[in-house]
């Protein structure tokens, strides 16, 4: 059911409304990670949280090594602060290793052959080296290593998962990956129990209201880790029962009523949508599948409107500048024209200018 108070709170914690961060890797601390499946939906995610943030400061960011993509949670990439990035992988990897096993199965995977691949890419990125991931399957190939049907990404992706790689600045428009320990060679280490407190009292400041269950997901930990955690950290938040519900907040943050009449194109796998398990405060149940239309993990950049999710958009970038397309779930009447200065927004987070809005 739709909750206009949850809405506006999240809207407030998450930083899409209000105060807005100084910088990309302050937007990103606040809010714990920040879903970065879709490279370019997940800059502008981190941009519009950001204070005169423009495409160049967040790629920057990742130049100067403060911010990292790696695979901390559920195994899919995120953007995290650099110095966290392992104390994040180390929380999440053994959760991750049952899955692990039946795909390395079929992918004929086992640990010489993981040996083989570390010493081949390991020599390949030595010294802060940033290798493309096309250059890193020509390498395996050329070892004898096949890399066809989805088995070289997954081998890029084990290695990320149990730290050794991470994602490293672009070369136009390819990924390239470094090691890790040399690209931020000064981590924070923690504990086990330190790591469970720490990412509880990110996520529940930076996703408030949220439940137990919406974190568990977040994450992809067990339920009684994540309680652990929570509990930790538990005299920081407070509680508020909705609809027989248990949802938690900082009690350092304001719950003031947030700012009415906001309307944001949101990015695709955006915090905003994708940080909760039950998305049902924001948007309306018969909307939810046209999120995801295809279900093939693929999430559509959302319009949000006074917190509400009302409908999906798209970006096409002609010769002459920027087409964004808006598909309301259904008619827009007053707020066309603000979806229309989120528009200009998004162009000026670019750099290029708006063609058109259809």
């Amino acid at each position: 059911m739709l909750n206009q108070s949850i809405a506006y709170q999240r809207l407030l914690n998450q930083q899409i409304t209000g105060m807005k961060s100084e910088n990309p890797e302050q937007a990103i601390r606040g809010l714990g990670a920040v879903q970065a499946q879709d490279y370019h939906q997940a800059v502008w995610g981190i941009g519009l949280r950001t204070q005169s943030a423009k495409l160049g400061d967040v790629e920057q960011a990742v130049i100067d090594r403060k911010i990292v993509l790696t695979w901390p949670m559920r195994g899919t990439i995120f953007f995290v602060p650099a110095e966290d990035a392992k104390w994040m992988l180390k929380l999440t990897e053994s959760r991750l290793q049952t899955n692990d096993k039946k795909k390395q199965m079929e992918f004929e995977l086992d640990e010489d052959l993981f040996n083989r691949c570390r010493r081949i890419i390991g020599a390949a990125l030595r010294d802060c080296t940033p290798v493309s991931r096309p250059r890193l399957m020509e390498l395996l190939e050329e070892a004898g290593i096949s890399t066809k049907h989805g088995r070289g990404y997954y081998i890029l992706g084990y290695l990320g998962r149990t730290g050794m790689i991470c994602f490293g600045p672009h070369e136009g428009k390819q990924q390239t990956f470094v090691l890790l320990d040399e690209w931020v060679p000064n981590s924070k280490e923690l504990t086990i129990e330190e790591s469970l407190a720490e990412i509880a009292r990110r996520y529940f400041k930076g996703h408030g209201p949220a439940t137990i269950q919406d974190f568990a997901w977040w994450t992809g930990l067990k339920v009684t880790d994540v309680k652990r955690g929570f509990e930790a950290v538990k005299s920081d938040f407070r509680s508020d029962l909705v609809n027989g519900t248990e949802y938690w907040s900082s009690v350092s943050v304001s719950s003031a009523p947030g700012e009415s009449g906001s309307a944001v194109l949101l990015p695709g796998f955006d915090e905003y949508y994708l940080g909760y398990k039950d998305r049902s405060a924001i948007i309306q149940a018969e909307h939810d599948a046209q999120i995801a239309p295809y279900r093939n993990g693929i999430y559509q950049p959302i319009m949000v409107a006074d917190g509400e999710v009302v409908g999906v958009w798209k970006r096409e970038i002609k010769r002459g500048g920027l087409e964004i397309t808006l598909n309301p779930f259904s008619p827009m009447n007053d707020w066309k024209e603000r979806f229309m200065v989120a528009a200009r927004q998004y162009s000026d987070f670019l750099g290029m200018p708006l063609e058109r809005i259809n």
